[in-house]
Formats: C-alpha cells, sequence, structure tokens
C-alpha cells in the first residue's frame, strides 16, 4: 500500500489500492482484452502516459496484484500478469461496468461486453475467472 491508511474500513483500504481510474482500467485490459504487455496498455483509447502506467504498474506489483516476468519471446519485454488476487476483481469490474453500461451513455460497441456479463450472471464471471486463472497463473502469476 501507499501510506498509512486512514480508517481500517475494507471499503477504504480497497479504495486506497485501487481507488483511481488508470490502475482499474489497466486490469480491465487484463481482463477484458488480453493485454499483457507495456506497450499494449499504452495504446488503450483512453490514453494513459507512460510515466502514469510505470507508476500504476508498480503499484500493482508491489500490492500483489499482478506479476511480471521476462518475455520469452522477446528478453526486452516484460509480461505482466494476474495474480489469483487479482482474478478476485473480475467480479467487481463486470459490475462497473454494468452500472455503467445502465446508467451512462456508453458506446455500442462497448455496451456488448457489459450486456453479455449482466446476462451471463455470476456462471459467466466464474467461467471467465478460470480461463483468466488459466491464462495468467500458468506464467507464475
Amino acid at each position: 500500500m501507499t501510506a498509512q491508511a486512514k480508517s481500517g474500513c475494507p471499503i477504504n483500504l480497497a479504495l486506497e489500492l485501487l481507488g483511481d481510474r488508470w490502475s482499474l482500467l489497466i486490469i480491465r485490459d487484463m481482463m477484458f482484452a488480453g493485454k499483457r504487455h507495456f506497450r499494449e496498455f499504452l495504446q488503450s483509447e483512453e490514453g494513459i502516459s507512460s510515466n502514469i502506467l510505470t507508476e500504476r504498474l508498480a503499484r500493482l506489483l508491489a500490492c500483489g496484484i499482478v506479476t511480471r516476468a521476462d518475455d520469452p519471446d522477446h528478453k526486452q519485454k516484460a509480461i505482466y500478469s494476474l495474480t489469483a488476487m487479482g482474478i478476485e476483481l473480475l467480479p467487481l469490474l463486470a459490475q462497473i461496468g454494468i452500472w455503467g453500461n445502465r446508467h451512462l451513455p456508453a458506446s455500442t460497441a462497448h455496451a456488448g461486453p457489459a450486456k453479455a456479463l449482466e446476462q451471463g450472471g455470476s456462471a459467466l464471471i466464474q467461467a471467465m475467472q478460470a480461463e483468466l486463472a488459466q491464462a495468467h497463473l500458468q506464467q507464475g502469476g
């Protein structure tokens, strides 16, 4: 964690760790877009800057939400993987997406996955978590 927590409330503690948009968008890109490399995160449509991306990845690494390993196909690249703790965030991100799709003007292209998650419910989320575990935890995450 960054600084001393202001309270021991679980919601406060989670928000101190994950409460900025960039951390959640990096996790979103790993979960829903299969992004694993620094350059891939930079190419997201929200336009994160490289210095903010570096800082957020370091924070996510330090708190155990992601791991970093050398890419066996390209020694100058790193592969970022979700840990089990990171994969447990899928229901949270799914609910944020479902809520945003219901109440905010989401684009048609982005509304589809949120609708699928809402219709698929917990069974779809559990299946997605199993797929993420297979893809990310096999990398040593």
